[in-house]
């Protein structure tokens, strides 16, 4: 009798296995908030930096226009842009977007100015035609098609790694596709992190609204963390894994750290002038940088991305050691699983102000 149960329940066990293995599981992809460091002229006068969206799943057909991944793809970097044609938003592929090549190998150890300008003009040739052929390049105060490409010889650059569900990235994809692409930049209060504001609010409903303080109602990258951070404290299941990117030596000097509007105000020479001014207002800035200017998440020792372990940033979800719900400290692994957001994804979610502030 047991041996002939025993076979007939190995083949059960066998067929039930084979059966879950071939059910599609409920997809699940990484993303990530990027939070580049200033650099540069505009990157002193201005200290807040840039914010930036990663998505595992989402490629770019082009660069205005987005899809679903093919497999062997990194994904795309979505991010809003001053000085793009007429253009709000560029979707760029992860790889080329931090390094000006199309694959990790081809990513110099150092980059001088003639390898950076190199590498990015043959980037361009080969795929920014179609953005326009006389782009401006960039430079002390504008931005210009050089931000898309070779980020990380600029500046480094802090991933805050999240979960994003199938579905949501079809909304994501449909809406951004059907949406107007027309720019109307304006540096504070229709800026890159308002854009990231408006995408996270899209996956995390009613968590990333336009705040008056701090920053008396101007949006940064250092809020949008903040932000993020609070959610995760509050929603214990949303484990954020925090990631450096390091700055590739050789081109520019090391960028600086990310700083509110009230800390740069309240730490340099500006807040003279406004003291002379109106001392009351410079009272007012003080103290919403003691209250929350002063707010920094990025941990004391991220897991490092390079070009050789890229790919972490889209390794498969495992438990992780540490998160920002605990406090960020060494984290190891991965992202852990998010609660769902629930119902169907609609578009009067967050990401419809998308359009609307480009009316």
């Amino acid at each position: 009798m047991l041996s002939t149960r025993k076979p007939r329940t190995t083949a059960f066990v066998f067929i039930i296995i084979t059966i879950f293995a071939f059910i599609p599981a409920r997809g699940r992809a990484q993303a990530a908030l990027l939070m580049e460091e200033p650099y540069g002229f505009f990157g002193s006068v201005n200290p807040t930096g840039h914010n930036a969206i990663y998505f595992e799943r989402i490629c770019a057909e082009t660069p205005v226009k987005l899809r679903r991944c093919h497999a062997g793809e990194m994904g795309s970097v979505i991010a809003r842009y001053q000085g793009i044609d007429r253009y709000d938003w560029i979707a760029m592929p992860l790889v080329p977007y931090l390094y000006s090549v199309e694959n990790t190998a081809a990513v110099p150890p150092r980059g001088d100015r003639e390898t950076v300008n190199r590498l990015r003009s043959r980037y361009r040739e080969a795929h920014l035609f179609s953005l326009g052929e006389y782009l401006p390049s960039g430079g002390f105060t504008r931005g210009g098609w050089t931000e898309l490409v070779g980020v990380s010889y600029e500046r480094r650059i802090y991933a805050f790694r999240f979960e994003t569900t199938q579905e949501q990235d079809d909304a994501f994809i449909a809406m951004m596709n059907s949406s107007e692409n027309i720019s109307h930049f304006r540096l504070l209060f229709n800026n890159c992190s308002d854009f990231a504001r408006l995408v996270l609010d899209f996956y995390f409903p009613g968590a990333f609204s336009r705040s008056v303080f701090p920053d008396a109602g101007m949006t940064t990258p250092n809020q949008i963390v903040y932000k993020l951070e609070r959610y995760a404290r509050k929603h214990p299941g949303l484990q954020i894994t925090v990631y450096e990117i390091p700055q590739i030596p050789g081109y520019r000097r090391h960028s600086r750290k990310n700083k509110s509007i009230s800390e740069s105000l309240s730490t340099t020479g500006y807040v003279l002038p406004i003291a002379a001014l109106n001392p009351y207002l410079a009272v007012g800035i003080f103290v919403d940088y003691l209250v929350r200017g002063r707010h920094h998440i990025v941990p004391k020792h991220p897991l490092i991305l390079t070009s050789d372990n890229l790919w972490e940033l889209t390794a498969p979800v495992r438990l992780a050691q540490n998160s920002m719900s605990e406090g960020v400290q060494a984290p190891s692994a991965a992202v852990g699983v998010p609660s769902e957001t629930g119902g169907t994804i609609t578009a009067n979610s967050g990401l419809s102000e998308i359009r609307a502030s480009n009316e």
